[in-house]
């Protein structure tokens, strides 16, 4: 079974187990964990899809509605809610609206809820199948741009510092690093020299950002033997059709 689906709840109810045992049919196996930091951590991996089963004890379960909401964006992970209208609104105060999926109100339409569940995993999948790329540089505006030109093709995790990068790489794959050659603390170079030195990471392809094109900058960056650079200067349909032919 290879789909999988993480289900929150105070207490596994008869509700919960008969929503478990209905996955089961659409080929989902369903994880159950308390709302906790501790239960869910330990089974959050390989898990992109959480199904929080709200109750009147919802107020109890802050800390883990924080610990969901750090845990989302940075790993495309989503929640579909399931409760009564003034439970959802008490989780909008913890999980933003790019975080959260669904709502279901009870009592449950179980079918539609099976639907919703089966088409998300299916265009997952398909998500999870594109090409991974990292994007590293310092600039929030640029990571926006560079975010919006390439999320309909790619996988795309952005991260704004050298440290932070080697943070992600540490739990993360990437099939591309597209690294900001000038940065604050921690340069790219110096960041490819970490990645080229940990076994882990030293085979992940690495294309320069930098925003120099003089003859004597270019040759500086070509020095450190990177994959590819890239004008920052370049635009989207360039930038898109670098990658497919890389990846080619």
């Amino acid at each position: 079974m290879g789909k999988k689906v993480l289900v929150v709840s105070a207490s596994e109810t008869f509700t919960v187990r008969g929503l478990e045992m209905k996955l089961k049919t659409i080929d989902v196996e369903a994880v159950y964990a308390k709302p906790r930091i501790k239960d869910i951590s330990s089974k959050l991996e390989d898990i992109h899809l959480v199904i929080l089963y709200t109750d009147d004890t919802i107020d109890e379960s802050a800390e883990a509605m924080v610990y969901l909401k750090d845990n989302c964006p940075g790993q495309d992970r989503k929640v579909m809610v399931v409760g009564t209208a003034e439970e959802y609104r008490i989780v909008k105060d913890y999980l933003p609206a790019e975080c959260i999926q669904g709502f279901y109100e009870r009592p449950l339409e179980m079918e539609k809820l099976l639907s919703e569940v089966s088409a998300y995993l299916d265009e997952e999948a398909a998500f999870l199948r594109r090409k991974s790329i990292l994007v590293v540089d310092d600039d929030a505006s640029y990571l926006t741009m560079i975010y919006d030109w390439l999320k309909d093709s790619y996988h795309v995790s952005l991260v704004n510092s050298g440290m932070q990068a080697i943070t992600w790489l540490a739990k993360n794959h990437a099939d591309l690093i597209l690294l900001d050659y000038e940065m604050p603390v921690t340069s790219g170079p110096k960041v490819l020299e970490m990645i080229k030195s940990e076994p882990q990471t030293s085979s992940i392809p690495v294309m320069f950002l930098t925003g120099k094109n003089d003859r004597a900058s270019i040759m500086k960056v070509l020095e450190l033997k990177p994959a590819d650079y890239l004008l920052k200067t370049i635009d989207r349909a360039g930038l898109r059709e670098k990658l497919e032919n890389f990846f080619i």
